[in-house]
């Protein structure tokens, strides 16, 4: 058994049962509905059903993690008398970050025999997933804690992130589109296509009209970047448009019979709160991140 502990946030997008299985001990944000508030359990049939409620019109907007309850989490974890490696979402992309490093300051001064890692992964969604999951293989494979943090800063960069969504008006309220643009996107179906270089920020890296070249964008992106395709897995997760999550596997196992699969799965309800339904995702390993 290992002598240190990786843990996640919830924003990996992984399934709920993948947590359980490699006992990943997971943060959880949390969204909104109206005055209620919901953990997100990760649990594929809740993704399933935000989606629906969201085209249904009903409003999901999330929460930061606050330094208390990253605090008790790492708490809880040290108290095992292991390491810990956290890995998060992008810097860019998490208002918690800071929060998450203001209690790990706290906690790390109180289990000072101890080391608490916090990275700045750069990824988000089912990018920050395969790096959790590449990781996790590493320590049940026996590699030492120091080994998995070189492993992940040397590969971090290389996971590619690629997007299309469906609908602008979640980037338009989100802050990323202006409202003309996405009154005139939707008029004439610009969809754009997104990605997320170096710096860990979502970007526009191309608009395309209509959905279908939208798909073959992703595409002719991952034929762009990949590299040694052998034995890899691509990582697809769709918000309740899993005809099309299909349809970009069939194009990706076609082209690269070698791979080892092509997993589909819900995406995550706190990124998928920010860009709504119709959003598709295709994570991978290549070489260096460009749009």
């Amino acid at each position: 058994m290992a002598d240190y502990i990786i843990a996640a946030a919830s924003t990996a997008d992984l399934p709920d049962t993948y947590y359980a299985e490699h006992q990943v001990p997971v943060i959880r944000y949390t969204y909104s509905i109206g005055m209620n508030v919901y953990e997100d359990d990760c649990r594929e049939e809740s993704r399933a059903k935000a989606y629906l409620d969201m085209r249904r019109g009903t409003v999901y907007s999330t929460s930061m993690i606050n330094a208390a309850a990253y605090a008790d989490f790492f708490r809880s974890l040290m108290q095992t008398g292991k390491h810990v490696l956290f890995l998060d979402m992008s810097r860019e992309m998490s208002s918690s970050y800071q929060a998450s490093h203001e209690a790990a300051e706290l906690v790390q001064a109180e289990y000072q025999e101890q080391r608490l890692v916090l990275m700045d992964t750069r990824c988000i969604s089912g990018g920050l997933g395969l790096l959790v999951t590449e990781c996790v293989r590493r320590m049940e494979e026996g590699s030492s804690f120091d080994d998995v943090i070189k492993w992940c800063e040397a590969h971090k960069l290389k996971i590619m992130h690629r997007f299309t969504v469906d609908d602008l008006n979640y980037l338009k309220r989100g802050g990323r589109v202006s409202n003309a643009s996405a009154m005139i996107g939707s008029l004439l179906s610009i969809k754009p296509v997104l990605y997320v270089p170096d710096d860990g920020k979502l970007t526009v890296a191309q608009k395309v009209r209509g959905r279908k070249a939208a798909i073959n964008a992703l595409f002719e992106g991952v034929k762009r970047d990949i590299k040694n395709p052998d034995g890899q897995t691509i990582v697809i997760n769709h918000a309740d448009c899993l005809d099309d999550a299909n349809k970009l596997r069939e194009m990706l196992l076609k082209e690269y019979p070698s791979l080892t699969g092509v997993n589909i799965s819900n995406l995550g309800v706190i990124i998928g709160s920010h860009c709504g339904p119709g959003l598709l995702t295709v994570f991978y390993f290549g070489d260096q991140r460009k749009p």
